[in-house]
């Protein structure tokens, strides 16, 4: 069964000023165009406006300028997409990853556990491992030798965290995600390869959230290192010895190289490949399917890559894209014809 909410007790909650019957019921969160009586809604962008006269919500979250529009109660801020995250938080409903210490988890007599942790069945925690106060391990995952997981933190059902791993506090990890694995070193020796032993660690900053399958390897002398705040989308790949700035965003499928270091504060669009060995600075935004292959010094958006077009159209510009180092040859010939007759002139 859904929870119920009064609508003033929201309001307080998110610091917004009441228009309207305070004694409405809420008990969802739903579209704009399809939100009825008893579930709240928001607006943010101006193509959705137009619904907003007719909307059947019980209340709708909108700044000042858009409540002369509004036909039902209403919760002004000043920033609706902020309140509609934090709404979306007091509302959740996820269950948790684990409610207990299972029977069925395999627990070392080595482990140290905080109050209130919670283990879920067929995990394992090895030798060496600290689970401070409020940390919950799903189903099925595998905590190696000597990690350490901050107060707070949540791992989903199937999560794999090599030996040690350090993991600070209120983390989330999605299922799946792989954190410590070996990242991808080997000497050639005559066409053979040889491993490189990864001897270093990683160390995940507070507050970070994780996607599903992503894996995050570990360093092969120093640490692959992710600041607070860091957000990663599902199936991501970060190599050996990157380091992620506080509050950087990476979007889904992203593929880093390693010893990449990366600002604060920057924005990763999806499916974005980077080379390692270099650095980006704070606050560059990297907009979706960018090859980025030298370092970027200075804040600011970058793209690359060409955008969707019709197969027809595509394959005109391939083509041209074929022919640019002759077409720069004939114009450098044609500027030295140029500047001779100039001269001569």
């Amino acid at each position: 069964m859904r929870p119920h909410f009064l609508l003033s007790d929201l309001a307080n909650q998110l610091n917004a000023k009441l228009q309207g019957d305070g004694n409405t019921i809420i008990t969802s969160i739903a579209p704009l165009q399809s939100a009825q009586k008893n579930q709240i809604t928001f607006l943010t962008s101006k193509p959705y406006k137009k619904y907003l006269s007719d909307s059947q919500a019980g209340a709708i979250i909108l700044t000042e300028s858009d409540l002369p529009f509004c036909n039902t109660s209403a919760l002004v801020v000043k920033d609706p997409y902020l309140a509609y995250a934090l709404l979306s938080k007091i509302m959740d409903t996820t269950p948790a990853p684990a409610e207990n210490i299972e029977p069925q988890a395999v627990i070392s007599p080595t482990a140290r556990l905080g109050k209130n942790v919670c283990i879920g069945a067929n995990a394992v925690i090895e030798s060496g491992v600290v689970l401070e106060d409020g940390v919950v391990i799903g189903a099925g995952c595998f905590i190696g030798k000597n990690v350490h997981i901050g107060s707070g933190t949540r791992l989903w059902a199937n999560v794999s965290i090599y030996h040690d791993v350090e993991i600070g506090e209120r983390c989330l990890v999605q299922s799946g995600a792989v954190i410590g694995s070996d990242g991808f070193g080997y000497a050639n020796n005559k066409g053979k390869w040889v491993k490189i032993a990864q001897l270093g660690s990683i160390k995940i900053g507070h507050e970070v959230e994780i996607g599903a399958s992503t894996s995050i390897d570990r360093g092969t002398l120093g640490d692959t290192i992710i600041g607070n705040g860091v957000i990663i989308d599902n199936q991501c790949q970060i190599a050996h010895n990157v380091t992620i700035g506080d509050y950087t965003a990476i979007a889904g499928g992203v593929v880093m190289a390693g010893s990449l270091k990366i600002g604060r504060y920057c924005q990763i669009g999806g499916a974005s490949v980077i080379n390692g060995h270099m650095e980006i600075a704070d606050k560059v935004v990297i907009t979706g399917m960018a090859m980025v292959m030298r370092p970027i010094t200075e804040p600011g958006i970058y793209s690359s890559g060409i955008p969707l077009q019709s197969n027809k159209a595509w394959r005109k510009t391939a083509a041209l894209v074929m022919q640019i180092d002759s077409m720069n040859k004939r114009l450098k010939s044609l500027k030295r014809k140029i500047d001779r007759q100039s001269i001569t002139d």
